[in-house]
């Protein structure tokens, strides 16, 4: 028995060299199975590596922000220990307590930051609209840009010309309107006791006014600020329209992979409910100035484009921008003629009431569905928060967040 025992293991013996591997270089199950982990993250490695010629997986569409591998793996956590987490405890409330800063004295930066980003956000679809036809990307971002310029620039030559004329009437003509409210025996009684004369000629004197202004110097800071506030908002927007995917795509990436999926469709969601929102509040307002200038001629208003721009931009304004422009052109309406201002106010109630339950609701539906409640709300937290800009931004916000609790707050409550 031992002499048949041995020669099979003579046997398995010369299997094994004749397979290749010596005798008694077997190795240990252990060191089998390290080398095997080796071996696969070693052939997942070159897999990786040639796949493409950058060294990244097949699967990744950008592949920007996969690690490159070139710098190691990354090591073992650290031990949970009682100084580790006290340190880092305080850290975090450092940190917190220094990001709350940063942010308080970058307020002013940031709200231009939110008005570049929802700009490109509305603009965005003009530009994948340009892509589709053809055009390169940054051709297309050009064009979109030049469009916007020349919008600004044509409101602001029709705006600035008027309001520099009629304030300067205004104050040329400032003591007829006083000497002809002192003629009346009423008012000249209340002038007299309460010394108005003698305030109305302190508040229109220049020095007065300058001193309101803070001198020439706070003017020329109104002015610049005012300006480099204006092309702060478009070099950014430019930006973010000329990058607007890879910052998407870096978005998305910082999310956990098992959850990217759902996040980038709720997230691509929320974006064309945004840029389809813009697009709306701009054709609204755009009908609204069209309708306002063709009101203008034919009633004799003057300076009808001017106010057509001031009705266009202030209907961009939800719930009560309609409201503002109708006031400014039902006031130069009456001091035209009162017939004239009559008119004016019976047609903005007319339209109004047509845009609000006509127009609005049949261009809106498609963008965003949101409760008129819910968006009054809004609109006043907006204006509360960030004024004119939180007005503007708030049915988008209300939007998206009613996306997110449709689709993963009450989903989650249910599952519990």
């Amino acid at each position: 028995m031992s002499q048949e025992g041995s020669a099979a293991r003579d046997d398995e013996a010369s299997d094994v060299n004749a397979s290749g591997f010596p005798t008694g270089d077997v190795k240990p199950a252990s060191d089998t199975t390290a080398t095997a982990s080796e071996t696969t993250r070693t052939s997942e490695h070159t897999r990786t590596d040639t796949g493409t010629s950058s060294g990244r997986p097949v699967d990744v569409e950008p592949g920007e922000f996969e690690p490159s591998g070139r710098f190691g793996v990354p090591g073992r956590p650290l031990r949970r220990s009682a100084f580790l987490i006290g340190f880092t405890g305080a850290l975090g409330v450092l940190l917190a307590y220094a990001l709350f800063l940063g942010i308080r004295n970058a307020a002013g930066i940031l709200v231009l930051v939110v008005i570049a980003l929802f700009l490109a956000v509305g603009l965005h679809p003009a530009v994948v609209r340009l892509r589709r036809w053809g055009v390169p990307r940054g051709l297309a971002v050009a064009v979109v840009t030049l469009v916007v310029v020349l919008l600004i620039v044509g409101g602001l030559l029709a705006l600035v010309p008027p309001v520099v004329t009629q304030s300067g009437q205004f104050v040329q003509q400032l003591p007829g309107y006083v000497e002809e409210l002192r003629r009346n025996p009423t008012v000249n009684d209340l002038v007299v006791r309460y010394d108005v004369m003698e305030r109305v000629q302190a508040a229109a004197d220049a020095d007065t006014i300058g001193r309101a202004l803070g001198g020439v110097l706070g003017g020329a800071q109104l002015v610049f600020g005012t300006i480099f506030r204006l092309l702060t908002v478009l070099v950014l927007t430019i930006y973010f329209l000329a990058y607007f995917d890879k910052l998407r795509e870096l978005g998305y990436a910082l999310v956990p992979r098992s959850r990217r999926q759902r996040v980038r469709l709720i997230g691509d969601e929320i974006l064309t409910r945004v840029g389809a929102y813009m697009v709306g509040a701009l054709a609204i307002a755009v009908l609204a100035g069209v309708t306002t200038f063709v009101f203008a001629l034919a009633v004799g208003l003057p300076y009808p484009f001017a106010l057509a721009v001031v009705v266009a931009v202030t209907d961009l304004i939800p719930q009560i921008g309609a409201t503002l422009g109708a006031v400014v052109v039902t006031l130069v309406g009456l001091a035209t003629d009162l017939p004239v201002g009559i008119a004016c106010l019976v047609f903005f109630v007319l339209y109004q009431q047509v845009e609000n339950y006509l127009i609005y609701p049949k261009i809106m539906r498609r963008a965003v569905s949101v409760n008129e409640v819910a968006a009054l709300l809004a609109a006043l937290l907006g204006v509360a928060l960030l004024g004119v800009v939180g007005a503007l931004i708030a049915i988008p916000t209300v939007a998206a967040l009613q996306l997110i609790l449709r689709e993963v707050v009450l989903p989650r409550q249910d599952a519990r």
